[in-house]
């Protein structure tokens, strides 16, 4: 939280702030918790004239005499039967506290306001600011006052919803299947998803929505939040049969695990709160924020070869450098070896914790490695799990108190391993002092930091009380002293697969990866829904072999690399087995991302809303709206012979685009026993024409994409 803010008399205020076409209007009554009068589309200069007279509402049988909105942080003691937002106690006192407002100030599109409840000795700071990208970033601060402990249980943000926000989208998932969309009514009830998993999650909502009815990525207005923590979270919507709603979020707190010693404070995670006319629009206000960071990653995405389905843990020199050779042919432009280098590593049973390189099966040392692929030309990485250990490893011999239990029992053992306890000062020197240490001798560019396992029974090694608030912390501070030490260091965040995804793990790593499965199929699911709060320079996109690892299905090449290039483009395909044909049409894929990064990966994402659910359309306009890539991808068969008109939404209305099919390895299979004409010499349509009619599109196969490229036609 910033520092202390002049005080100001918190008499009847209205602070309204605004920022992106989004407005909100915060009330501070008297000495009452800021109350949110109105957040959606910006009102205006003025626009909030008026609001407190029309706000309140009647007074119906059985409620309160003097009813009150809910606050920001919501209170049981003004007559909020929904979730408090201050959930603890003092040995069973101070369990409602009443906070009295003492200070509001606005500083730089933000408004900070200090509050207390003497009675219960607890003092409260809460910043509530709206980005420049139109994002609400709220925090808030709970302090004992008191001189006797206070046990939290819970705190959470949230912000009201107008009641036609009836519909509820989020999303769930599993390994090898994040991000998969679920959507349901939101009636008079509460809709809360809880993570315990002590890492975001596979399963993780990521963005928690709630819109008008029938809502989609072009239409409907919509209202969303994020927690941005990596550890345990809810996220929820609650509607009361007085019809107010809220949608909010915060961290997810273990019994006991804050304590507050006289003095001591907690200080929630950032909640983010997005508003957009559709989905498109509320997800270009992350990728909007996401951008603005000073730390953003702005140059040319390089183009990875990651070794992991090329050849697991067989790792042999020879082989490695033949695959390096055919990456670099191919335009690959950082090799990163994947799990299996390190002592004892044979398989995913053992050997995590002993970081050092393995003198059986590399007695050199990886430098022979390294130098061959420096030589190509190409960056080198590796791949680390520095929060785990293995059952079967030296360090956890050496030191079997040093991992995270409740107590007199080890957790559950997943992947043969358990979970290192970052809070202890001697588990982080010694992981700092190897990575840092493997990051000098191998000056390395890369590295692909993994996080294989849910956290069960995380209590502190030395006290067993639970320690998944102050693990997440310890985590966030060996990736920032890593860092610090090693600031041009690109670090992924890859936790089996896509389960640490949030917007607290990148604000220490450069992208993620979206899922171990790099089926096109699943894909294509996967990332569309990954974009709502990452742009697509920020997940790892890969293109694969044929026969897919995980599912077993085939692809063409063709839809793979239709499927990869929308994002940070990589390879994980064993190239020594590829065809030369195979080789060379990977290269034209490759040539082709680099051709389109740079405006690619700074431009908006815009996303159609077919009436077929087995036809996804996407897309990234350039900054300036000269350009822009479309994929039209067909998932499945459809129900009629040719799908038709397929609109392209997002141009500029203005512009006319010559558009023309993309097809680094020709153009994907149809049925069409004539092709589409227009694609044989492409076509000339205004922005408008393509966001309002369309074009014509063949009838592709199932599982294949075609590719767009539109750009502004001088003539």
């Amino acid at each position: 939280m910033s520092a202390d803010p002049p005080a100001v008399e918190p008499a009847d205020r209205l602070v309204h702030l605004r920022a992106a076409g989004v407005g909100l209007v915060l009330h501070c009554a008297g000495h009452r918790l800021p109350q949110v009068l109105h957040w959606g589309a910006d009102l205006g200069a003025g626009g909030e004239r008026g609001l407190v007279d029309t706000a309140a509402p009647a007074v119906v049988p059985n409620s309160l005499d003097v009813p009150t909105a809910v606050a920001v942080v919501p209170e049981h003691a003004t007559g909020w039967a929904g979730l408090p937002g201050v959930r603890g106690h003092r040995d069973g006192a101070a369990w409602s506290p009443l906070f009295t407002v003492t200070a509001v100030t606005e500083i730089d599109g933000a408004c900070l306001v200090r509050a207390a409840d003497a009675e219960a000795g607890l003092a409260l700071d809460l910043e509530i600011a709206l980005t420049p990208a139109g994002l609400v970033r709220m925090k808030a601060e709970l302090r004992n006052t008191a001189e006797s402990p206070y046990t939290l249980d819970g705190l959470v943000l949230a912000l009201p919803i107008p009641g036609h926000a009836t519909e509820i989208l989020d999303l769930t998932g599993r390994w090898g299947r994040e991000r998969t969309p679920q959507r349901r009514p939101f009636g008079v009830d509460a809709h809360v998803r809880d993570s315990r998993r002590g890492r975001t999650g596979s399963d993780a909502t990521l963005v928690l929505a709630a819109g008008e009815a029938g809502f989609g990525f072009r239409r409907g207005r919509v209202w969303g939040v994020h927690v941005a923590w990596s550890g345990n979270h809810r996220t929820y919507a609650e509607r009361l049969p007085t019809g107010e709603a809220v949608i909010g979020g915060g961290e997810l707190l273990l019994a006991g695990e804050i304590r507050l010693a006289p003095g001591e404070s907690y200080t929630t995670p950032d909640v983010f709160a997005a508003y957009g006319d559709g989905l498109d629009e509320l997800s270009a206000r992350f990728h909007d924020h996401l951008r603005a960071r000073p730390h953003h990653p702005t140059g040319p995405r390089r183009v990875v070869l990651n070794t992991w389905e090329a050849v697991y843990f067989d790792h042999d020199l020879d082989r490695l450098k033949a695959l390096a050779d055919a990456g670099a042919e191919a335009g690959a432009e950082l090799f990163v070896l994947d799990d299996g280098w390190f002592r004892g590593r044979r398989d995913d049973t053992a050997g995590l914790g002993d970081w050092h390189v393995d003198e059986d099966v590399w007695p050199a040392g990886l430098h022979p490695l390294v130098d061959h692929v420096r030589g190509l030309g190409l960056e080198f990485g590796l791949w680390v799990e520095p929060e785990m250990v293995s059952a079967d490893s030296d360090l956890l011999r050496a030191h079997p108190d040093w991992i995270l239990s409740a107590g007199g029992r080890r957790p559950p053992l997943i992947r043969g391993q358990h979970v290192l306890d970052l809070t202890r000062d001697d588990v982080h020197a010694h992981l700092l002092e190897r990575l840092d240490a493997l990051v000098r001798e191998y000056r390395l560019a890369f590295l692909k930091w993994d996080h294989n396992r849910d956290l069960i029974d995380a209590g502190d090694s030395r006290t067993g009380t639970p320690a998944v608030h102050a693990q997440t912390h310890a985590a966030y501070r060996l990736f920032d002293d890593l860092r610090r030490k090693h600031p041009g260091l690109e670090i992924e965040s890859c936790s089996s697969g896509g389960a640490r995804v949030d917007l607290g793990i990148l604000e220490r790593t450069d992208r993620v990866w979206a899922s171990d499965c790099i089926d096109a199929l699943d894909r294509q699911g996967i990332q569309r829904w990954t974009g709502l709060l990452l742009p697509p320079e920020l997940i790892g996109t890969h293109i694969g072999a044929e026969r897919s690892h995980t599912t077993g299905r085939r692809h063409d090449l063709t839809f793979r690399g239709a499927t990869a290039v929308f994002g940070h483009l990589g390879i994980e395909w064993d190239l020594i087995a590829a065809t030369p044909a195979e080789r060379a049409g990977l290269a034209r894929w490759v040539a082709f991302y680099k051709e389109v990064r740079g405006w690619l990966h700074t431009g908006r994402v815009v996303r159609a809303d077919p009436a077929d659910p087995a036809i996804l359309v996407h897309g990234v306009v350039s900054a300036d709206g000269a350009q822009a890539l479309f994929s039209v991808a067909r998932l499945a068969s459809g129900t009629t012979t040719a799908p038709g008109r397929v609109t392209l939404p997002g141009l500029p209305p203005d512009t006319r685009f010559t558009v023309r099919p993309v097809a680094p390895d020709g153009l994907p299979p149809s049925t069409a026993l004539v092709q589409v004409p227009w694609l044989a010499g492409g076509a000339c349509l205004s922005g408008r024409a393509l966001g309002e009619v369309g074009v014509q599109i063949p009838p592709l196969h199932p599982e294949q994409a075609l590719v767009l490229h539109l750009k502004e036609d001088f003539g």
